[in-house]
C-alpha cells in the first residue's frame, strides 16, 4: 500500500513539473532523494522515464485538432483541393517535419551516450546547477524582452532554421537533468524571437515524439536485461494513470497563466529549490570551476539591475527603482541581493 501511494506522489510530482519549466527529471531525482521507491535501481531508471508517457498522453488529447494532420474539416492548408489530398493537412504536416528537425540533435546524443550520460549527471548535484542557471537565465531575459514584440506569433512562422536552434537548446536537458526540457525549449524559442504562447506550444507537441521515443529506448533495454515484478508493474500503471489526470489541469492552467504573465516566477522557483537542494555541500563534490560559477551567482543576481523602461542593464537602482534587499548564504559567504521593481 505504502509503495502505491508512492507512486501516486511520483505521478502528482511528474505530472506538475513535466509542463512547467522547473525540471521534472530534476524534481523526480530529488523526489527519490527523499521518498525512495522499493524497487531495482534497474526497474526506476526505466520509471522515471516512462511515467512521462502518462503525461504526453494528455497533451494529445488536448492538442488533437491542433497536430492530428488528416481530415476535412477545419483544413486550412490541404495538399490538395479535390481527392485524397483534400484530406491532407499540410501546415500540420510542416510542422510535424519541423518539430522531427528540433528532435534530431537530442535523438543522436541519447542513442549514443545514454547510459553514460546518465551515469555521469543523474543526481542531485547536477540538477542543483541547472536548476539555478536556468533560473537566472529565465529572469535575465523576460527583462531583456520586456515591453518588446516576438517576431514569430504563430506555429507557422518556425521554419527549420529555428526549428533546428530549437532542438540544440532541448539537447542541453537531455544531457544535464534540472535543466527541463521545457524550460531550455522555451529559453531557446524566447531568444529566438519567439512569443510565450507558441513557445509553449511547440515544446508541448515537441515533447511528444522526443518522450515516445525515450521511452520506448528506456523500456526496451529495460526489458531485455531485467523483468518486471508485478509490483513494479502496477507501480508503474498507476503513475502513468495520475501523471495523465494532473498533467490535464497543469497544461490548461499554464496557457492560461502565460497569456497574461511572464515566467520570471518560474525562474525564481528554480533557483530557490537548487539553493536549497542541498548546494552548499557541492564545494567539496565538484569541479573548482563549477563551484565558482555557483559562487558567483549570487553577485550576478546582485549586481544586474532591470530597472527602467527599457530593461536596461543597470548597477544599482537608478531609473527611480524601489530596491529591496535581503541576504542569501552561499558557498563561502554571505551575499547581499537586491531587486530593482520600476514603479
Amino acid at each position: 500500500m505504502i509503495e502505491i501511494l508512492e507512486a501516486i506522489l511520483f505521478g502528482i510530482v511528474e505530472g506538475i513539473t513535466e509542463w512547467l519549466p522547473i525540471s521534472s527529471t530534476g524534481h523526480m531525482i530529488l523526489l527519490n532523494e527523499i521518498v525512495s521507491l522499493d524497487v531495482s535501481d534497474e526497474f526506476y531508471s526505466m520509471f522515471e522515464v516512462v511515467i512521462q508517457l502518462g503525461a504526453i498522453l494528455a497533451v494529445v488529447i488536448l492538442f488533437w485538432n491542433q497536430i492530428w494532420p488528416f481530415g476535412k474539416k477545419d483544413n486550412k492548408e490541404p495538399l490538395a483541393k479535390t481527392g485524397a489530398g483534400a484530406y491532407i493537412k499540410w501546415d500540420i504536416f510542416k510542422l510535424w517535419f519541423h518539430i522531427l528537425v528540433s528532435c534530431v540533435p537530442a535523438a543522436i546524443v541519447g542513442v549514443l551516450f545514454d547510459e553514460q550520460l546518465e551515469a555521469l549527471f543523474y543526481n542531485y548535484q547536477t540538477v542543483a546547477i541547472m536548476l539555478i542557471l536556468f533560473g537566472v537565465a529565465f529572469i535575465v531575459i523576460e527583462n531583456y524582452h520586456k515591453g518588446k514584440k516576438a517576431k514569430v506569433n504563430t506555429l507557422v512562422g518556425i521554419d527549420y532554421k529555428l526549428a533546428f536552434w530549437i532542438g540544440m537548446f532541448q539537447l542541453i536537458a537531455a544531457i544535464f537533468p534540472g535543466t527541463s526540457r521545457s524550460g531550455a525549449t522555451i529559453v531557446g524559442a524566447l531568444l529566438l524571437g519567439i512569443s510565450r504562447t507558441v513557445a509553449a506550444e511547440y515544446t508541448f507537441f515537441l515533447a511528444i515524439p522526443v518522450m515516445f521515443g525515450a521511452s520506448l529506448l528506456k523500456g526496451a533495454k529495460f526489458l531485455m536485461n531485467a523483468t518486471m515484478t508485478s509490483q513494479e508493474g502496477v507501480i508503474l500503471v498507476v503513475g502513468m494513470v495520475v501523471a495523465f489526470a494532473v498533467s490535464l489541469v497543469v497544461i490548461k492552467f499554464l496557457m492560461g497563466y502565460i497569456k497574461k504573465h511572464d515566467f520570471k516566477v518560474f525562474g525564481w522557483y528554480r533557483i530557490i529549490l537548487g539553493y536549497y537542494a542541498d548546494l552548499p555541500a557541492l564545494s567539496d563534490k565538484i569541479p573548482h570551476t563549477v563551484s565558482f560559477v555557483i559562487n558567483r551567482i549570487g553577485r550576478i543576481i546582485d549586481t544586474v539591475f532591470l530597472c527602467n523602461k527599457e530593461a536596461a542593464f543597470f548597477v544599482g537602482c537608478e531609473g527611480g527603482g524601489i530596491c529591496f534587499t535581503y541576504t542569501i548564504t552561499d558557498i563561502n559567504r554571505t551575499l547581499l541581493m537586491k531587486m530593482c521593481y520600476h514603479v
